[in-house]
């Protein structure tokens, strides 16, 4: 049981970091079916004219929408409907049948990567290309490309609802259209954004329904997650319920309960590697039914399957949709078991579970407020773990 000073320690850490790091946050600490800590913090400023974080605060996930892509995926293979190992272009043939080795544009910087080394120009064939290689980023897909500009949207950007279902339609189209890859398929793991948005329209194919929907009746009402979702501006959610993130400069304006990523917003706001916001609470509701003997969503072998390591390249560890800690510890630090496993959102989320201890946490921030070029959370990630371990230890 953690004791008052240990509690200190970790509270004094958010409050260093409000204003540097990020300007709102909430963090949950669990351990079994007890929380142990829950904290929100923010904004910094009492006269901000954003409200105060409660606990009810809905963030942006960014990323860590990946999970529940990937979950609503295992529980369409535990219902025997797809195969883990089965090509991608048994459901989806735009796929292939061939792709070719060439520069693609890097996610950070936006800037064009060289094809490797005597790779340049050769022709793939994909039709080998699995379900499994999309969930451990080994599929060879380029890690992104700017979806959002390929169809000039009507100015002022429309909110991501509100773009016509045939705008998501052609930008989908065009990732069957542009066919490059980074690098053979199976060679190394490069995380793809494209690949979780092809998994998202799988999901939706194989189910016949919305990817939303899916997400929605498969994975959210089985586990009484009520605060989670796509679009909460389009459900009727206050904007003082949702935190504020980066002033988009393809919108022209600050994205407040409309998804961060560019791509998502395009594609109408729901799609495989982006776009659900929810609370802290809903995601440990999401995250306890990954650990051992608890009531899981999905059956014990499906989860030691998607936590278990996958592939590994370059000190780059991966399970089935899931992050597992890295060689150098990143990005929760080297005191984090190494069977332990999770995610990151590029808006300031993590989730982290450690089933040898039982313990998961949850750190929700908005830390793109202060533009995406602010990276403090990456040393600040390691640190708050590092705190919590000693504070359980």
């Amino acid at each position: 049981m953690m004791q008052k000073n240990d509690l200190k320690a970790i509270d004094d850490l958010m409050q260093n970091a409000l204003g540097q790091v990020f300007p709102a946050a909430s963090l949950l600490i669990a351990r079994d079916d007890a929380v142990l800590f829950q904290r929100v913090y923010g904004p910094e400023n009492a006269h901000s004219s954003h409200p105060p974080v409660t606990p009810e605060t809905r963030f942006d996930l960014a990323s860590l929408s990946k999970l529940f892509t990937a979950a609503a995926f295992m529980s369409l293979v535990q219902e025997d409907r797809v195969s883990i190992d089965a090509p991608v272009v048994q459901v989806l043939p735009e796929f292939g049948p061939t792709r070719v080795i060439a520069p693609v544009q890097d996610p950070i910087n936006r800037e064009m990567t060289p094809p490797l080394a005597g790779k340049a120009g050769e022709e793939i064939d994909v039709r080998g290309v699995t379900f499994r290689q999309l969930l451990t980023h080994t599929s060879g897909l380029a890690p992104w490309r700017a979806l959002f500009l390929d169809i000039p949207e009507p100015r002022p950007v429309p909110l991501p609802h509100l773009i016509p279902p045939e705008g998501r339609a052609r930008r989908i189209e065009t990732i069957f259209q542009r066919r490059e890859l980074a690098f053979p398929p199976g060679q190394r793991i490069a995380y793809s954004d494209l690949g979780l948005i092809l998994l998202g329209e799988a999901v939706s194919r194989i189910s016949g329904q919305p990817l939303d929907v899916c997400i929605e009746q498969r994975i959210l009402a089985p586990l009484g997650i009520t605060r989670t979702g796509y679009n909460p501006l389009a459900r009727d959610v206050s904007r003082q319920e949702i935190a504020p993130t980066e002033v988009c400069d393809w919108r022209q304006r600050r994205c407040w309960g409309e998804v961060h990523d560019e791509n998502a917003a395009s594609l109408s706001g729901v799609a495989g590697h982006a776009g659900l916001f929810a609370t802290a609470h809903d995601i440990w509701l999401f995250a306890r039914s990954f650990l051992p003997g608890s009531a899981a969503l999905l059956h014990p072998a499906l989860v030691a399957e998607m936590t278990r390591e996958q592939a590994r390249w370059g000190g780059l560890r991966r399970g089935l949709g899931w992050q597992l800690p890295g060689e150098d510890g990143a990005p929760v630090g080297r005191a984090w078991n190494k069977e332990g496993f999770g995610h990151t959102g590029f808006t300031g989320t993590s989730l982290w579970i450690d089933p040898a201890r039982r313990l998961t946490v949850i750190l929700l921030t908005n830390r793109v407020y202060f533009g995406r070029a602010n990276t403090a959370i990456v040393d600040f990630r390691p640190r708050l773990h590092d705190a919590i371990l000693d504070a359980i230890s």
